[in-house]
Formats: structure tokens, sequence, C-alpha cells
């Protein structure tokens, strides 16, 4: 792949497919890290009180970290960034108090998927157990299931600890991408699926996996983009192609198009796009156009020095990145009628 290109979007694209540990043993074999305790500051990725990546914003930008100003929350779930070779005993699930796969966490995703909301709302962001890439591709059903299960243990736990001592009853945004989304479907069905806290939310960003348009009884996906209380949902992939299991886990699912807010099959050109970020979390104009075609969105090459040398068709790790600006835009958008319609 071309080097350029690599250059211009940037270390959180993973241009190649990464390694991954590829774990041999049975879950039940495995030992399980501690508990994080989320009365202890370090276990969350970020908190608008104390210093980190999410408090960014891209260079050459002129944007500014509003979180002291912000009127509503955002509590973001990060995606899986536990997929090389544990440094110690545990396997299957990650260990909050691992210090360099924390670094790699700020370095990655709360960069540049976490800061897109500091513009609007206060960013909370837990460490949690997170299950190991492994159980994303591994046969052993059962043991992704328990992986996936102690992952959501610690996101519901982290959540719990904010409504109780953070959230004041203030607006919500629910953002994750990846892994993080699989907890944030539970999340939703949990706590705001025809429950009272539904009145608090103002849209929830399920990116990166293929969720159902009937997956909530009481929630629906947008389609207007300034609608609340709603879900917004795309996999970005290159025009033209349908990934592994398309029929089995994507055809029929709900494809949000984040540059018109809605389901249609409409084409969204790069003119509509206020901006990416690449290279060194550099702000980027007009990175991508967007489509939506059954299930998933479609993209031409993104509009970046060297894309012409690229054949990449998978941009899962860049959903966000292609649609930073657009998806900053619309988040003060739908806090701002939020508000208006719960003065």
């Amino acid at each position: 792949m071309s080097r350029l290109f690599c250059v211009a979007l940037g270390s959180l694209l993973f241009c190649c497919r990464p390694n991954y540990f590829q774990i041999q043993s049975e879950y039940a074999q495995g030992v399980k890290p501690p508990p994080p305790a989320y009365d202890n500051r370090a276990h969350w990725a970020a908190l608008p009180t104390m210093k980190d990546a999410a408090d960014s914003v891209p260079n050459k930008s002129n944007l500014k970290d509003q979180q002291a100003e912000a009127t509503a929350d955002v509590f973001f779930i990060h995606p899986t960034t536990f997929t090389h070779k544990p440094t110690n005993q545990f396997i299957w699930n990650a260990d909050v108090n691992d210090a360099a796969l924390n670094r790699k966490t700020q370095e990655s995703t709360i960069l540049n998927q976490a800061s897109i909301f500091n513009g609007s709302c206060r960013v909370y962001a837990p460490y949690y157990r997170q299950a190991h890439y492994h159980a994303f591709v591994t046969t052993r059903a059962e043991d992704a299931r328990q992986a996936l299960d102690l992952a959501y243990e610690d996101v519901k736990a982290a959540f719990e600890y904010y409504l109780t001592h953070y959230n004041q009853g203030r607006p919500l945004v629910l953002a994750a991408h990846s892994q993080g989304t699989v907890h944030a479907e539970r999340l939703i069905k949990d706590f705001f699926d025809g429950k009272e806290l539904r009145k608090q939310l103002v849209v929830a960003y399920l990116v990166g996996r293929a969720i159902s348009p009937a997956a909530f009884a009481t929630i629906a996906p947008t389609e207007k983009p300034d609608e609340t209380g709603v879900w917004a949902s795309w996999c970005t992939f290159g025009r033209g192609f349908y990934p592994n299991r398309y029929d089995d886990y994507y055809k029929g699912s709900l494809s949000t198009n984040p540059l018109l807010w809605n389901s249609s099959k409409d084409f969204a050109p790069k003119e509509l796009n206020l901006g990416g970020v690449g290279y060194r979390f550099t702000f980027a104009p007009q990175m991508a156009d967007a489509q939506n075609q059954d299930g998933v969105l479609w993209i031409n090459r993104p509009y970046v020095r060297g894309a012409r040398l690229v054949k990449n068709t998978n941009w899962h790790r860049a959903d966000m990145n292609l649609f930073y600006m657009n998806i900053r835009e619309n988040v003060k958008v739908r806090i701002e009628m939020w508000w208006k319609t719960n003065t």
C-alpha cells in the first residue's frame, strides 16, 4: 500500500490488517483481570476534569476544546485496542491497569474518536476489561460470549457510576465504535429503551457494527439531522465491495449516511464533508463522499494525496475519522434541539 496514502490518513487507520494474537486456551482456563474501580480516576480513559487525549483538537482546524462550557455529556465506549499477544497472564480480557495498552488506547481511539465530542459535550470514557480481538474471530462462541460479557460488566458499572456521580440530569449522548458498539447496544436496552432515562438521550452514535433497524422497541434510527432520542449507525467499505458474511451479518441492517443523516441511498458528494482527520491528527477537508447500500456505507477512495494507488476495501478503522467534522457539527445541532424541546 502507498506510503503516501498511509501518511495522508494517519495513525488510527491502521492501513494494513493488524497482527493479532490467536488465543489457544479456553476462556475457563484463563485468569480474569481484577475489576476496575470507577472511583479511581486512573480507570477512566477520559474525564472532563483531567487531562487526556479527548481534550485534543485536530491540527490546522481552528477548533477548541469546549468541555468547560458544554451543556451535555457524552459517554464514549472505545473499540478494541487489545489485539496483540498479552504481556501478562490475562489473555481473553484486558487489564485496565496495563499502562502500555492504555497508552495505545489514548493515542488511537480517544484521540481520534472521543475528541469529536469535546466541542459540545463533557467527555466520559471508561477503560474496561475489553475482550481480546480474537473473541470476534474465534469459532468458540461460548468463550467469546463470556469474554464480551465480562467486558460489558465493566461498561455497565462505569455507566452506573457516571449516572450517580457525574450526570446530574444533563442531556446525554452515547457514542461507541466496534466492540464499544456491542456494549452500547446492550446499554441502550438495559437503561434507555422504554425506560425513564430515554428522556435524557440526545442521540446514540452506534458506529462500526451492523444493527437491525428494529433493534430497539422505543428508540428509532435517525432520518433527520436534528432529531433527538434516536440512533445512527454505519460500517464503511469501498464502493462496490461486499464484506465477508455480508448476507448473514450486514444485509438488511440499518446504515446511516453521516453526510446526510438518513438511511436513504442518495449519494452525498465530498462537498458535503466538513472534514476528516488524518496524519498526526491533522484536519483534512472534504475527505470522503458517502452512499448507503443495503446495510453498508460505500465511499470512493478518500480525497487525499496518494489515494489513487490504494485498493483498500475495508474502512472500518476510519468509520469516524472520515466524517469527524460532520459528527462534531451534528452532535451540536442535536443538543441545541434537545434543549429547545426540553426547556
